[in-house]
């Protein structure tokens, strides 16, 4: 089904493998592959290994907009110099909180007037949807503020960052990395009729994921069987490369792609795109699409994905292992956490179904899904099913074409464009309950549900069709491909004028004089210190495995309070560790009253103590050593994009994580873009909550640009008791000033200046509300007087 090849090859135009005598060299071959084309056009660097990238648009979600707004303006944004999408999918039903996530796209609104942006009001699309329908065309980039920004099927390479690289976008930098390898992904055959977009997807992650196999990588996809998929059916399984960790990803275009872009309008977007004959790949990825099955991924990860008749033959002792997992995720909160109750008379039954988004809410996916349950009733006592379509052109259509009518007299609802079960803000299980879902991600706790309030649930990713066939059978697990149905040949029309007269477009039109409103929950960023000569550290949380974003900071309930950043801070790794948020806020408690004390202690002896003795052997005031937290782990960042899973740990005090490794470049970037080391240890120790550790002369050490560093393992007297050899890995000039500047805010600041008068402390209290308003602080916050509170 997926087959790997892990070193180079050279492939023809046609995505075949060429006679090694009319091979090129390799540096020649890497310059025939569609990526470098596409790479070179947007380099700023002239240097095709040193890459400074400009992006021809940006688009980011309500749950992160207000952040890089609030980031851009404080380094001096006047105007959005690309188009900027502000989308409004990922929060619109969430209640939580009162008036504070319509308050957020009232501020949304506001900035896309001021400095010209476009604005896609609520229940719209989902934003990569739009991208899709509106943006993206032949030979782009594209860079959003969502892992899952992925537009490959039309030519354009997608890449989901933090919000900070947004900012740097917005204010005329560059997104700097050195040149990535390039993986040919290379397809054959055609699917069976059942077979969907995220079977073929989940098949690629979990021969891809565990392994590294495209980490950072972006992949290029090539070979005959791209003809016999439709353009959604591509772009359903492009959207998904995000989860085997890719960096992006672009796909040979053909007569399809140039007829959908046509159809929306954008005919002069098409360019005709492959690789040249003797293009050279770093490794190759093969999957027969004739081969591919209905597949299942099981919590608590895509990649724990088979085909559904493997789980179907073994899952009793399957679902053992996950219900073991899922309880050590849970601890000892509540009932003990039980899947095995799913197992009747030896078949596996889900409660609950959704198709939702920009991976499932799309036209064939949902008419495929009439077509299997043409005749049937979903009850009420019984499994349900919820649509999310993906925009409101592809929901118009479904009603014009009468599919919605035939999916709700089967008893299916209905459900506006937003991502909310994707993001668990909408339809959370029942506890103990199994959801089958296709969306992008089942993380743990994903699907909205609280172990720390003793809820457990859990959810399956399955494509539409297969989880249509399984609402058929009771919620009994089936896969398409058992059925026998007759599929429609239905085809998508879009309707423009939706969109031409629903979506404010200011691009390029912006009004300065325009007042901004900023709710009472869209708070400053708290006064970020600078990194000193020396840096003390304690663990705040040391971890085995993987914490992912979702952990670090979860989705759903809690990331309504985005736009506050004290407030979010507060539910860090509160799935996972609910103590960690206290450890953390004391260590931060201690570095800001020493600050504040002409003597500069902290006022706890033991590290009052520790700071003497450090102070004295490096011969320096106990002043230029920083203290701060520090979070440890095999693995962190494996997820989202959200730029809070590490902005959070700055606010509290974090200045650094230590891990066996980044799950993404995308999480790193957000580490050093909030002034936390991303140090790198392959073979750490254990490190118990409370062991400090040291880092001697490390600005000194970051501004001559060193990639190796030494962590010294300390007693509370001071004592090395280890050494901890790590790595900072490449850092670019840019990297290196942020990082000593204590976060990009202050970096910005450093270099203009603030704009407007400073606020009395720059910082917030606890509470998270600002200690002056109506005052813009001095590190960018930004309640100026003229704009209302």
């Amino acid at each position: 089904m997926v087959r790997l090849t892990g070193h180079g090859v050279f492939l023809d135009r046609s995505g075949e493998l060429l006679d090694g005598a009319l091979c090129p060299d390799v540096p020649e071959g890497r310059t025939r592959t569609m990526t470098y084309g596409i790479l070179k056009e947007h380099n700023q660097s002239g240097d095709m290994e040193n890459l400074r990238l400009k992006f021809d648009a940006l688009v980011s979600p309500d749950n992160n907009y207000v952040n890089i707004l609030q980031t851009a303006r404080a380094g001096g944004l006047r105007k959005f110099p690309v188009p900027y999408v502000l989308s409004n999918c990922h929060h619109t039903l969430c209640a939580v909180g009162g008036t504070i996530n319509e308050d957020d796209h009232v501020f949304g609104l506001g900035n896309a007037k001021k400095y010209g942006g476009i604005f896609v009001p609520p229940y719209r699309a989902v934003l990569h949807q739009y991208m899709r329908e509106m943006m993206a065309g032949g030979g782009k980039m594209i860079l959003g503020s969502d892992s899952h920004t992925r537009y490959g099927a039309l030519g354009t390479m997608g890449i989901g960052e933090g919000g900070g690289e947004v900012a740097k976008q917005l204010l005329g930098r560059t997104y700097d990395l050195k040149y990535p390898p390039v993986v040919a992904v290379k397809l054959t055959g055609a699917p069976r009729p059942g077979v969907g977009p995220q079977d073929v997807a989940l098949a690629l992650v979990a021969a891809t994921f565990g392994n590294g196999f495209n980490k950072n990588k972006v992949l290029e996809f090539v070979g005959s069987g791209i003809a016999n998929l439709s353009m959604e059916y591509r772009m359903g399984i492009d959207v998904m490369t995000t989860e085997s960790a890719a960096l992006s990803s672009v796909w040979c275009t053909d007569e399809k792609t140039e007829e959908y872009l046509e159809e929306h309008g954008r005919g002069g977007d098409y360019r005709k795109m492959g690789p040249k004959d003797g293009a050279y790949y770093d490794a190759m990825i093969e999957i027969d699409l004739s081969e591919v099955e209905c597949m299942i991924a099981l919590p608590f990860h895509p990649s724990n994905a088979m085909p559904i008749r493997e789980f179907k033959e073994n899952a009793a002792d399957i679902l053992r292992a996950v219900e073991a997992e899922g309880q050590k995720i849970k601890g000892s909160a509540g009932e003990p956490f039980s899947l095995m109750s799913h197992i009747r008379n030896g078949e596996f039954y889900a409660d609950q179904a959704l198709v939702s988004g920009c991976s499932g809410g799309m036209f064939e996916n949902i008419a495929a899904m009439a077509d299997i349950l043409k005749g049937c009733t979903v009850p009420g006592n019984g499994i349900s099913l919820g649509v999310n379509p993906a925009s409101l052109p592809v929901m118009e259509d479904l009603m014009n074409q009468g599919i919605a009518a035939e999916l709700a007299v089967c008893g299916v609802t209905m459900r506006p464009a937003i991502c909310g079960p994707c993001f668990g803000v909408t339809d959370v299980p029942a506890d103990n309950q199994i959801s089958i879902r296709h969306v992008t991600r089942n993380y743990p706790n994903r699907e909205g549900s609280k172990p720390g309030q003793g809820q457990m649930a859990a959810a399956c990713l399955m494509d539409a069709r297969s989880i249509a066939a399984t609402v058929r059978n009771g919620g009994r697990l089936t896969a398409a491909t058992e059925l026998d149905v007759s599929y429609r040949e239905a085809k998508h029309r879009f309707d423009p004028k939706i969109y031409a007269n629903q979506v404010f477009d200011r691009f390029g039109k912006g009004d300065e004089s325009e007042k901004l409103t900023m709710g009472p929950n869209i708070a400053d960023w708290p006064k970020m210190e600078r990194l000193g000569k020396h840096l003390l550290l304690r663990v705040t949380g040391s971890y085995r495995g993987s914490v992912t974003t979702d952990e670090l900071v979860p989705s759903g309930e809690a990331s309504s309070f985005r736009s506050n950043p004290e407030k979010i801070s507060g539910y860090m790794m509160i799935s996972r560790n609910p103590d960690y948020v206290n450890r953390a806020k004391e260590a931060r408690r201690l570095e800001r009253e020493r600050m504040m004390n002409p003597v500069a202690f902290s006022g706890e002896p033991k590290l009052d103590g520790l700071l003497r003795a450090l102070a004295e052997e490096c011969g320096c005031a106990v002043r230029d050593i920083t203290f701060g937290g520090v979070m440890a782990s095999d693995q962190i960042g494996d997820g989202s994009s959200r730029e809070q899973a590490a902005s959070s740990q700055k606010v509290l005090g974090g200045f650094a994580n230590l891990a066996g490794e980044y799950a993404t470049k995308r999480y790193r970037s957000n580490l050093i873009n909030w002034g936390l080391l991303p140090l790198r240890a392959e073979n750490r120790t254990e490190l118990p909550v409370g062991t400090y550790l040291f880092l001697r002369d490390i600005r000194k050490k970051i501004e001559e640009g060193a990639e190796q560093v030494e962590l010294d393992v300390l007693t509370e007297d001071g004592s090395v008791t280890g050494k901890i050899p790590c790595t900072l890995d490449t850092l670019t000039d840019d990297e290196r000033r942020i990082l000593t500047s204590g976060c990009l805010i202050n970096y910005y600041a450093g270099e203009q200046g603030p704009a407007e008068k400073p606020n009395d402390t720059g910082e917030l209290n606890d509470t998270g509300e600002t200690n002056d308003k109506g005052k813009r602080n001095d590190t960018g916050g930004l309640n100026d007087a003229k704009e209302t509170k």
